[in-house]
């Protein structure tokens, strides 16, 4: 449109324009489109040809041209830094305004690393640009070209403002549309990620879980037997031979312990009292048992205030929580020195948690750092992401392990929508 004459446009045509921009907006879902949408309508009160809005991202550090008109290289760059921008001391609100009467000599435009090819590429000569505004921030710019030189004026400014203020909350609104949609995309993409490894963590606890199990079988049908075997026999040969019953009997004995840690790794691989009589059940028989064979006078306690949530939840969970209390148990028993253990079970609307307390002597702080049965269980709680934490407890002393469980709406979902 270069050529065209100075436009003096009444107020009542100046007001019909400016409503037909405002019509012409309604229903323009993205940026690109709106533009060229306003632009001949634009065109009837700043005569251009060439027409960009420039938007700046949330971060002000990069931006955006849509343009119509003339297709240039602002158009097609992916967002660029405003630092590179020609019109930066706009978007960055140092000048209220920016215009030239050649943009091709202007110093304003010319500095280091400014990227000016389209405006030599294209000729573009005369130029206004002004700021759009929301709540006093700078988003964005609107910028109107000619291939004349000195071709705009003072009222060309005025009006090309006016467009902007009337542009500004359309494409404020379009901004924030979008950074919600990349917001939910981004969002979107993080949960899927993060179900994947979940579902993976899963797949590979229950491989775990699976090979526990046949372990337990196997070492039930073949080495439990013959070690049975090989107790009756030496009870045979001490009673049909004259033999050192000194040196015999404590063989017998160790086949014996051998024996029973046996029977307790094989009960270990195939936690059967967990899947018969629930979770609570199988931690309070755990905990009895693993009292009584230490032979020692400890305290226990259980207090269960989940109503049975546990059980609800994908079994491989169930059985992960298990050896992780388990785990903590034992070691409260072996080796804390404790006088008194409490299981705690309890449960918010976004999370389950177990806590595992006994008065005993604590952990060392080195084997807080590396242990085999705190790696494990730290180890476990990662593959069904839970928070493993173990400190003092709230008294400063004695020692606490705590699982935290998000409920996941999945979760949430298998276990029947409890809160």
């Amino acid at each position: 449109m270069g050529g065209l004459p100075m436009l003096n446009i009444a107020p009542t045509a100046l007001l019909d324009h400016y409503l037909g921009i405002s019509r012409l907006l309604a229903g323009q879902l993205d940026f690109r489109s709106a533009i060229k949408a306003v632009g001949a309508e634009v065109s009837h009160i700043i005569p251009h040809d060439h027409l960009d809005v420039c938007m700046t991202m949330v971060n002000g550090l990069y931006h955006t041209a849509y343009e119509t008109g003339l297709d240039t290289a602002w158009g097609q760059l992916a967002p660029a830094p405003v630092a590179n921008s020609p019109i930066r001391a706009l978007l960055w609100g140092q000048v209220d305004v920016m215009m030239t009467a050649d943009a091709q000599i202007d110093p304003q435009f010319q500095f280091e690393a400014s990227f000016t090819r389209p405006i030599f590429e294209h000729n573009l000569r005369s130029r206004i640009h002004v700021p759009l505004k929301v709540g006093g921030e700078v988003i964005g710019a609107l910028s109107c070209s000619s291939h004349q030189v000195d071709f705009y004026s003072a009222s060309d400014v005025s009006n090309a403002q006016s467009i902007a203020d009337l542009l500004s909350p359309y494409f404020f609104a379009l901004r924030a549309a979008d950074q919600a949609k990349q917001s939910a995309i981004v969002e979107a993409e993080a949960r899927a990620r993060e179900e994947g490894l979940r579902l993976g963590a899963l797949s590979l606890t229950e491989a775990l879980e699976r090979e526990r199990q046949r372990i337990g079988m196997d070492l039930h049908d073949q080495t439990l037997a013959d070690l049975t075997r090989l107790s009756r026999r030496l009870d045979r040969l001490i009673q049909e031979r004259d033999l050192n019953g000194e040196a015999l009997e404590p063989i017998a004995r160790s086949l014996q312990h051998c024996m029973q840690d046996l029977r307790e790794i094989i009960e270990e691989a195939k936690p059967s009292v967990l899947q018969l009589f629930g979770f609570a059940h199988a931690v309070e028989n755990h905990l009895d048992r693993a009292v009584r064979d230490q032979g020692s006078q400890i305290k226990c306690n259980l207090t269960d205030e989940t109503d049975g949530l546990i059980d609800l939840l994908d079994q491989t969970v169930r059985i992960a929580l298990f050896r992780i209390v388990q785990e903590a148990i034992n070691n409260a028993v072996r080796h804390a020195q404790a006088d008194a253990i409490e299981v705690r079970l309890r449960n918010n609307p976004t999370s389950l948690i177990i806590e595992v307390s006994d008065t005993g002597h604590g952990v060392p702080r080195r084997e807080r750092r590396s242990g085999g049965g705190i790696d494990n269980m730290m180890t476990r709680a990662r593959l069904i992401s839970a928070k493993f934490t173990l400190g003092p407890n709230r008294d400063g002393g004695g020692t606490t392990v705590r699982l935290q469980l998000p409920l996941t709406n999945s979760r949430r979902k298998a276990a029947g929508d409890m809160p």
